[in-house]
């Protein structure tokens, strides 16, 4: 066996044990969404996640892999190829099955973001069309654009990009390509449902709706925040050689330093607005800080990293209760604060922290201006697409089920089981 030979075998193993941590994400959303929800609907929810994960990988071989990576240089999408992977060589000479893989569970997370925004009062036949939408085409177009050789990621002299702000837009490992348009979906989606039953008193104040576990959503954020050490690391899709092993060490350092900045800041947030430093609360400051962390983990210093952390974990509290009791949207988990405004952060303080590019270390407004536009484009794409997608949803058939099935619980009457035994 050649050098080039065995680094090519231990790159392709580092990509897809990562594939493997991202996966594992998967029983994470579906805990920490099952413990800040109620008993009654566990099983549905836990479903819904097993289905994001069904169609994604079933949609995204068969069509959304080609649309995200298939030729197609600047334009709006790639080409599709119907389950043919034969046109894909990637440039490392990563075996193209694998690479596949790894993208699989991006696509399934961006999916599965949404539905403990939707948690509780959605139909699960309505459910399933969502989660086809996104796999089949709100994400692979959005993802071509920054990952498969689209005009956002483009970085060549002569590319929109390049002449307009000198640099090609950046998002490691996807906070905006993932997080942000999952949480933007989550918000939408929130809209067109409306609240759930009792969640809002006749004179508009909000009623808190306790979660049944905190150990189950604990357990999945323990869970998530492993899994997130596949996630950035990953993306650097190579562990051989001394400029590999320092990069992701790199990225795990400054994932890690993010992730507990901010939980730190919404334990001490929380504590001085609360008068009591709130669990379930800091629990999504831990995700706040990994969702903003994801866009630049590659490209800012451990400080960096520190300051992106507290700044997510301190908006955090405010945007969550903003969006509930001001906007009177019910998000049972905070989703659309979690991955929409976090990520959106992360994107933009990427163009500030970055220590090769950014502003803070005195390279101009260049790259802060295509984090910006970028970001602007994607979730464009997003809010434009999810509001046609729930739009039509509700006018065929509605996406919400009847009031007595949302008060006695969707388990039995959508699935004629019970997560718990009586």
């Amino acid at each position: 066996m050649t050098t080039e030979d065995l680094g090519t075998s231990i790159d392709t193993m580092w990509m897809l044990f990562t594939a493997m941590l991202v996966f594992w994400m998967q029983p994470g959303f579906a805990l920490c969404e099952a413990g800040f929800t109620r008993s009654k609907n566990t099983a549905n929810i836990l479903y819904k996640n097993f289905v994001d994960f069904i169609a994604g990988s079933l949609l995204f071989w068969f069509l959304g892999f080609g649309m995200m990576f298939g030729n197609g240089g600047e334009g709006f999408v790639g080409m599709p190829n119907f389950g043919d992977l034969s046109f894909f060589h990637h440039p490392s000479g990563l075996p193209v099955e694998g690479f596949l893989i790894f993208q699989t569970v991006f696509c399934a997370t961006s999916a599965t973001i949404v539905s403990g925004a939707m948690a509780e009062r959605t139909k699960f036949s309505r459910y399933i069309i969502y989660s086809i939408i996104i796999s089949l085409l709100i994400y692979p177009i959005e993802g071509h654009w920054t990952w498969g050789g689209g005009w956002l990621g483009n970085a060549a002299e002569d590319s929109f990009m390049t002449r307009t702000f000198g640099t090609a837009f950046h998002d490691f490992a996807g906070s905006a390509v993932v997080h942000s348009v999952g949480g933007v979906l989550a918000f939408i989606g929130a809209i067109f449902l409306g609240p759930r039953l009792g969640k809002y008193t006749k004179d508009g104040n909000s009623r808190a709706i306790p979660g049944h576990n905190l150990m189950a959503a604990a357990l999945g954020v323990f869970i998530l925040w492993l899994g997130w050490f596949g996630f950035n690391p990953g993306s650097q899709l190579a562990a051989s050689g001394e400029v590999n092993r320092l990069a992701i060490s790199h990225v795990l350092l400054t994932t890690n330093l993010s992730a507990v900045a901010g939980g730190a800041a919404t334990m001490l947030i929380t504590w001085r607005k609360y008068g009591k430093p709130s669990f379930s609360l800091m629990l999504n400051g831990v995700l706040a800080g990994l969702v903003g962390i994801t866009a630049g983990c590659d490209v800012v210093s451990p400080l960096g990293a520190v300051i992106i952390g507290l700044v997510c974990g301190t908006i955090l509290p405010f945007s969550i209760e903003y969006i509930d009791k001001k906007l009177h949207i019910d998000d049972p988990v905070g989703a659309s604060t979690v991955h929409g405004v976090c990520g959106i952060l992360g994107t933009l303080m990427t163009g500030l922290f970055s220590t090769s590019a950014g502003l803070f270390y005195g390279f101009g407004w260049g790259f802060f201006g295509a984090q910006l536009f970028g970001i602007i484009v994607i979730d464009s794409w997003t809010i434009v697409a999810g509001f046609t997608m729930f739009y039509v949803l509700k006018k065929k058939g509605g996406i919400r089920v009847d009031a007595r099935v949302e008060e006695e619980g969707l388990d039995i009457y959508e699935h004629g089981e019970s997560c718990f035994s009586a």
